[in-house]
């Protein structure tokens, strides 16, 4: 198969497309800058927190709806131990995030003008447990990257017939660079782009896959298929803990992402910061619909009939690559073009979350609050701009281990939900929580979450919990594993939290062991605003009671 040269001609608009716009939105934010004397740091990390109601809603979307959301919606509808069951556990999970994040996390921390979710630890816990958090952070962001990369790679190498790595390294140049000239900005307004253009690219798709003589009818084969397994995916009440387990793994562990809360700190008022968490809930779900479709008709399809031929994608162990399988022998050539478009749209509306979310951990978090506090706003600008490449080049490095992005996809969540959702849920909820529990829940649930194993990831359970069966030969946690190791961090922080401040209150310990200066906090103060903040409190308070006013005003308020 030689080079398809009208895919690539193609694939050069789309990415000039998405690049122009990051342009323009980098001399947008020149311009909002002087306008209002942000700093450097202020406008490229948070847009000068005037990201209004519709293009907060655009960029909060893109920030799940990436190339593994894409591909993963095909690839669990065709896969039969999944199906639409497990698709619409994952399309709710998502939405969900959403909602939890605007009702519990946005308010709290968007009133106090944090700059990242790492503030409130360096304002309760000081710069040694914040530094390590951090770290934790940095790589749920790091690993990201070739996560959604390793998509896009395989679905441009089967339509396009374009080296892997020339793929990768494209898509990811690509990202860096708006992200690099324009900050938040470029990466809000390439949102609005990128989610466009996988909405419409994949429904013009869709017709052509379900009018191809080799795909049969969907409705009959629901339930019974003689191609292909049921698409329903099969339910069995023997996996409804693991059901349960990943929905809240995906609904809370999406709290504990940086790009997440970027968004809602980026809003212009408190009230927009929650009102864009809850639009999203429901755009999120129209992104599902597409890809769910077209995997819908690769598992009806009969595959012999294609140029594909017999056995079927799932059947070889393609299943990874059914949506550009899909496009390439389902429908015709410029149609599958526009569905690779819309693909690499969606890889980089994540990845450069990922470049940014990373870049504001470390320009903020450690090397400002850390390694040099006397920086100057221009370094602080440099900062941010080397983390970007760094971070990208590291994370399109990691994409070369191909055969990984499962490891990759496990680590970065595992990360965000058993570490760093419980420390940010304590912190932010409960005033007695102190450095000694945040160390002990740390320690708890990642020492409980090794030992309960992972058969995807070679590890061996050691804990073996009610419901542990040996099937072929590999050991299977039918137990909510996850679940019970982030409740597991989140019970050691308050317990060891509670026993410590009790333990030097109470003079039942001497106060220089106190390291965390529990004593100091025996009078347990909310946390507080974070200091040099761009936004004004008195505006903040004013806006904050004309909330619902501001609702009304014109959306796409930031003057496109």
């Amino acid at each position: 198969m030689a080079v398809n040269i009208p895919g690539v001609i193609a694939m050069v608009f789309f990415y000039l497309l998405v690049l122009g716009t990051g342009i323009w939105a980098s001399f947008k934010s020149k311009r909002e800058q002087k306008k209002s004397a942000a700093t450097g740091m202020d406008m490229a990390l948070l847009g000068n927190r005037r990201i209004s109601l519709v293009v907060g809603i655009f960029t909060m979307t893109a920030t799940w709806v990436g190339g593994g959301f894409i591909t993963g919606t095909s690839e669990m509808m065709c896969t039969p131990s999944l199906g639409l069951t497990w698709t619409l556990v994952m399309m709710m999970a998502y939405s969900s995030s959403f909602i939890i994040g605007g009702l519990m996390f946005a308010q709290p921390m968007r009133e106090r003008n944090f700059v990242t979710m790492l503030d409130p630890f360096r304002t309760k816990y000081g710069n040694g447990l914040t530094t390590g958090l951090c770290l934790a952070s940095l790589v749920t962001d790091v690993v990201w990257i070739p996560t959604t990369l390793i998509g896009l790679g395989g679905t441009m190498t089967v339509v396009l017939d374009i080296s892997y790595s020339v793929c990768i390294w494209i898509s990811a140049a690509i990202a860096i660079a708006y992200t690099l000239l324009g900050g938040l900005y470029s990466v809000a307004y390439t949102d609005i782009i990128q989610l466009v253009l996988i909405f419409f690219g994949l429904s013009i798709c869709i017709p052509f896959v379900f009018m191809n003589p080799s795909t049969l009818d969907i409705s009959q084969a629901i339930m019974n298929n003689t191609q292909h397994d049921p698409w329903i995916g099969r339910q069995g009440l023997e996996k409804i803990w693991i059901m349960i387990d990943n929905f809240l793994f995906l609904v809370l562990g999406s709290q504990g992402y940086q790009c997440f809360h970027q968004r809602t700190l980026s809003a212009s008022s408190p009230f927009t910061a929650k009102l864009t968490c809850f639009a999203a809930a429901f755009v999120v779900i129209l992104f599902v619909i597409p890809s769910a479709l077209l995997g819908v008709a690769a598992a009806s399809t009969d595959w012999n009939l294609t140029s594909y031929g017999s056995p079927s994608p799932y059947e070889r162990g393609e299943a990874a690559l059914i949506l550009p399988i899909t496009l390439q022998h389902l429908t015709p050539s410029f149609i599958s073009i526009i569905g690779i478009g819309c693909v690499a749209a969606a890889v980089m509306s994540s990845a450069d979350s990922a470049l940014l979310s990373a870049a504001s951990v470390f320009s903020s978090n450690i090397y400002k609050n850390i390694l040099r506090p006397q920086a100057s706003d221009r370094e602080i600008h440099w900062v941010i701009q080397v983390a970007v490449v760094v971070v990208g080049l590291v994370g399109t490095s990691l994409s070369s281990l191909k055969n990984s992005a499962i490891m990759f996809w496990f680590l970065g969540n595992e990360v965000a939900y058993v570490i760093i959702f419980p420390q940010l849920f304590c912190v932010l909820f409960f005033n007695f929580s102190n450095g000694y529990g945040a160390i002990m829940g740390f320690l708890v649930g990642l020492v409980l979450r090794l030992l309960c194993g992972d058969p995807s990831l070679g590890l061996t359970p050691v804990l073996h919990f009610p419901g542990c069966t040996l099937e072929d030969g590999v050991y299977v946690q039918y137990a909510p594993v996850k679940t019970i190791s982030m409740l597991s961090a989140v019970a050691a922080i308050l317990i060891f939290s509670y026993l410590a401040s009790v333990l030097f209150n109470k003079g039942l310990l001497p106060e220089k062991w106190d390291v965390y200066k529990v004593k100091a906090q025996h009078a347990p103060q909310p946390l507080r605003p974070i200091d040099g903040t761009r936004v004004a409190n008195e505006n903040e308070k004013m806006n904050e009671n004309n909330s619902h006013t501001e609702a009304l005003e014109p959306m796409m308020s930031t003057t496109m």
